[in-house]
């Protein structure tokens, strides 16, 4: 920093808050460090009595915080993503929409170890509502070296954007309820209900909905001609434990699918069947989806509406932030519950 006449401080960098007081109505900060100085505030500096003020000066080889910040928002913000104007050298990056939120960690990573910038962000693979905060990039001192920028710039280009949100598709959902008890009208169906709440969340809606008995073949053609009628997500209720009268699994497995997973490291949800009938996601849903708020079920629907293909390996790692404290006030997607 250096010490320059006010008039002669234009374009350069403010190195320190300066204080502006005003007996009896005023105190506090006049111009932040960092802020650049312009022609219509030499009148103000003049007026709180800085004549002089330490600035700092750019040269060729670094830039203003500000700058750096809204370099790297340009190259983190992917899809759905933007970034508010800079201050003090922060950017707030934000959702666009409603959708699928996904963060590259590893990119996050190296992008922290540079050093001098800082990161954070919120949890990814979650549903994220439009106009959130999803994180914060700003920079630590007043100015940055071009060329530590530039490893972060060659990072970003090289490997993508950090941050990216998928948007969710409509979905044709068919919905098939199994159990004797409810197809012989021994007890009102209280699945239906539920899932029926769950598919209009994404704006998507049931096509076709029957309730059968406790019977492999009648399941099994049901889920036929769930695909015949188009749907493109098929969810069956029920029957999913290993107790012999059970047939939902094998009614599944009966038809041909291709079984990712019968089990899944998520309590409450554990029973979940996932597989693919073709292309076609086909979920067996256990009994505590009824009566569960939060299940397996609401970890993979974000990512199957959104279009993802889901993998075994995906259901694995469900196991790290899988099981659910069932707290009073429940505050999910908010919580850690399925960000892994």
């Amino acid at each position: 920093m250096k010490s320059v006449r006010v008039e002669d401080a234009v374009g350069m960098v403010l190195g320190h808050d300066l204080t502006e007081i005003v007996p009896g109505k005023f105190k506090g900060v006049a111009f932040k460090k960092g802020h650049i100085i312009k022609e219509s505030d030499i009148e103000k500096l003049l007026r709180i009595g800085k004549e002089h003020i330490y600035v700092l000066e750019l040269d060729e080889n670094t830039l203003h915080e500000d700058d750096a910040a809204i370099m790297i928002g340009d190259l983190a913000c992917g899809e759905g993503t933007y970034y508010t104007l800079p201050k003090e050298g922060k950017i707030n990056i934000m959702s666009k929409y409603r959708g699928l939120l996904r963060i590259d960690k590893e990119i996050l990573y190296e992008i922290n170890s540079l050093g001098d910038m800082i990161l954070a962000t919120i949890h990814g693979n979650r549903i994220i509502e439009g106009d959130s905060l999803i994180g914060g990039f700003r920079i630590i001192p007043l100015t940055m070296e071009k060329e530590r920028l530039a490893q972060a710039e060659s990072i970003l280009r090289e490997k993508g954007p950090i941050f990216n949100i998928k948007p969710f598709k409509k979905l044709k959902v068919s919905l098939i309820i199994t159990g004797s008890e409810v197809y012989k009208g021994r007890i009102e169906d209280k699945f239906g209900p539920v899932i029926e709440a769950k598919v209009k969340d994404f704006d998507s809606e049931i096509i076709y909905k029957v309730i059968v008995p406790d019977e492999q073949e009648r399941i099994k053609e049901e889920i036929i001609k769930s695909k015949e009628k188009g749907a493109e997500l098929i969810i069956v209720t029920g029957g999913m434990s290993v107790d012999p009268d059970d047939k939902t699994p094998r009614a599944i497995k009966s038809t041909g699918a291709n079984i990712i997973t019968y089990g899944a490291p998520v309590l409450p949800g554990a029973m979940l069947l996932l597989s693919y009938l073709d292309h076609i996601p086909l979920i067996g849903l256990p009994g505590c989806a009824m009566f569960s708020r939060i299940t397996s079920l609401d970890l993979i629907l974000p990512r199957i509406f959104a279009g993802e293909r889901i993998s075994r390996e995906d259901i694995i790692n469900m196991g790290y932030g899988g099981q659910c404290l069932s707290c009073k006030v429940c505050s999910y997607p908010d919580c850690h519950l399925g960000k892994y």
